[in-house]
């Protein structure tokens, strides 16, 4: 009967359809199975390939994997090898063949292989095969056949196992020890079984480096079972100190690897120094912890020194008394109490704050209060423009409003700079009723003089529209400082002429002190001079002769003073040459003379402008 299933392939994968369901499936259908892929299947070990290439097997019951071939896994293979061929059906894959769905197609393949092989291994002794390695003659009837590549590998593997090749050997060695075995014909292609025995030797390779590995775990563990068992082996011993200790134990021996025996000492003293430093940090962390109580509990101030806490930290009578302190550097020591100080800074700079803010909210409070006071003076007509401190202060010294003011030292105003405040505000809006009583005084060109009367001005204003609302109090406040401001200016042009006619005296008194033609002498009087300097610009800008005899008068005074310094001079010289010779002149006798104080006429000028200073103030 025929079977439903047919085969196909998709991107060089095989898969298998089914003609009445439509379905598709990756897995061989059990209706296209030879007898042993059929006894394979039934098996609960699978074989499969790891990322690596690498064949291992799968217990799909027990979820057991292992990289040996299961006994079970093995029989089953073998009682398929043993089957003879005239009971095994057509098979669908010969190993190193192609795929056929025809049994005569198949015959001819088998046949022409045959052929071949009677041609190309029909080897003697002395004669080499393809492969390098001498053959012998032998049936190749027997040749061993399997449904898939993958059995058939695992046949040629299982040949390398049983005649124990090792990883090491060429393949020419592999072939004289198999090559007799018909199981070495498993494997139709020569390349294939040449990669089959590169497999394998990768395979037992691995193989054994996990059982070096197992046999190194179980030693490392058996090593430091025994080097436990010796207390006197610190974390600090070295490999000569130690290899006497231990040289005679059982388990030192079991190795004779010296270098693989140095190298277990030191992994076992590296877990020793690494158990060490965690006790260290455990002991240090909790010294430190029971030092920061000990620093609170201690009277610091964030000024104390570190050479009166380290004193006080010693004499401490725990920190004598417990030993874990001994594990504490001096530089842990001051780590901790340069920490527990900056915590006290916080704490003090934080208290300092609060205080600060305090003080500054209660300042702000008191200057609050002040200039409500202040405003209630100004709503009374007590502050206007022009009001000085004086005119209020018996008003305020007794009110709490203004006590509570004195003596804040922050950085807030003070009750004067309030004051003048208020003050600027009532000169502000003075301005704008002064910019109006000048524009009537432009307007009606009326210039105030120091003659023109309060009434006066009053008139003038009332009779304006623009002015003749504002209060008399304030029309006579701006009339004052009108009066003022002329009072200045006359006064500034008086001391403007007064110093130009000084420099007027300083210029004739420079021109007759450089007369040549007679020069000017001590003796020399205004008549005599007055006629060589009469025509003299000088001499013609000053208006009167009582200023020109000033300047005459100040050159004459000039040369006596210097011929009065030359005679002093001289009288000093002939006293030292008597000194020298002996003769002393009575200090009665000596007559100290002294300049004439020169007339300073800049004095009244300054007198005058202090006192305007402090009358504006």
């Amino acid at each position: 009967m025929a079977s439903v299933w047919s085969q196909a392939e998709s991107n060089g994968r095989v898969y298998y359809y089914n003609t009445v369901t439509k379905a598709t499936q990756w897995t061989k259908p059990e209706e296209l199975m030879t007898p042993s892929e059929r006894a394979l299947a039934n098996q609960p070990w699978k074989q499969h390939t790891s990322p690596e290439g690498r064949p291992y097997w799968y217990h799909g019951e027990t979820k057991q994997t292992t990289w040996e071939m299961p006994e079970v896994y093995k029989n089953a293979l073998a009682q398929t090898s043993q089957t003879p061929k005239s009971q095994m059906p057509a098979p669908q894959f010969v190993a190193g063949g192609t795929n056929s769905f025809s049994s005569q197609s198949q015959q001819r393949d088998r046949d022409d292989y045959g052929e071949r092989i009677g041609q190309d291994r029909q080897i003697g002794y002395g004669q080499m095969d393809i492969n390098g390695a001498r053959g012998v003659t032998f049936d190749t009837q027997n040749d061993p056949n399997y449904a898939t590549f993958e059995e058939g590998e695992a046949a040629f593997i299982a040949l390398l196992r049983r005649q124990k090749v090792q990883p090491d050997w060429t393949w020419e060695q592999t072939m004289r020890a198999t090559i007799k075995d018909p199981q070495y014909r498993a494997l139709k292609d020569p390349k294939d079984r040449k990669s089959a025995f590169e497999k394998y030797a990768v395979e037992v390779r691995l193989q054994e480096k996990d059982r070096a590995k197992e046999r190194l775990a179980k030693l490392r563990t058996d090593f430091g079972t025994m080097l436990r068992r010796h207390p006197e082996i610190k974390h600090y011993t070295r490999w000569k100190t130690a290899l006497p200790i231990i040289e005679g134990e059982t388990i030192f021996r079991s190795t004779n690897d010296d270098t693989e025996r140095k190298q277990l000492f030191e992994e076992y003293i590296i877990e020793l120094k690494k158990a060490h430093n965690e006790l260290e940090a455990v002991t240090r962390k909790s010294a430190m912890d029971e030092l920061v109580h000990i620093l609170k509990g201690l009277d610091l101030e964030p000024y104390t020194r570190w050479a009166e806490a380290d004193s006080m930290i010693r004499s401490d009578n725990k920190f004598q008394e417990d030993s874990k302190f001994q594990s504490l550097s001096k530089s842990d020591i001051l780590t901790a109490f340069e920490n527990h100080i900056k915590s006290l800074e916080r704490t003090f700079n934080d208290e300092r704050q609060r205080e600060k803010n305090s003080k500054a909210r209660r300042e702000r409070q008191n200057r609050d209060r002040f200039l409500d006071l202040l405003s209630e003076l100004k709503a009374a007509g007590k502050i206007k423009a022009g009001t000085k401190w004086m005119s209020i202060y018996p008003d305020i010294k007794d009110d709490a409003r203004y006590t509570n003011m004195l003596g804040q030292r922050g950085s807030g105003s003070t009750p004067l700079d309030l004051f003048w405040d208020v003050v600027e505000e009532e000169e502000r809006a003075l301005r704008i009723i002064r910019n109006d009583v000048y524009d009537v005084l432009e307007d009606k060109r009326y210039e105030v003089t120091p003659k023109t009367t309060l009434q006066d001005f009053l008139s003038l204003m009332s009779n304006d529209r623009r002015t003749t609302s504002i209060s008399e109090d304030t029309v006579s406040l701006i009339f004052a400082r009108l009066q003022e401001k002329i009072v200045r200016k006359s006064e500034h042009d008086q001391h403007a002429n007064e110093r130009h006619q000084r420099r007027n005296i300083d210029a004739l008194r420079s021109k007759i002190k450089h007369l040549s033609n007679p020069p000017v002498t001590a003796s020399t009087t205004w008549e005599t001079i007055r006629p060589q300097i009469a025509y003299m610009e000088e001499f013609k800008i000053l208006e009167s002769d009582d200023l020109r005899r000033q300047a005459f008068e100040k050159v004459l005074r000039r040369l006596r003073e210097k011929e009065d310094d030359n005679a002093e001079r001289e009288r000093s010289l002939h006293g030292k040459r008597d000194r020298r010779n002996g003769h002393y002149e009575p200090r009665d006798h000596r007559e100290a003379r002294h300049r004439t104080p020169e007339l300073d006429i800049y004095e009244a000028e300054r007198r005058k402008a202090m006192a305007d200073r402090e009358r504006v103030y």
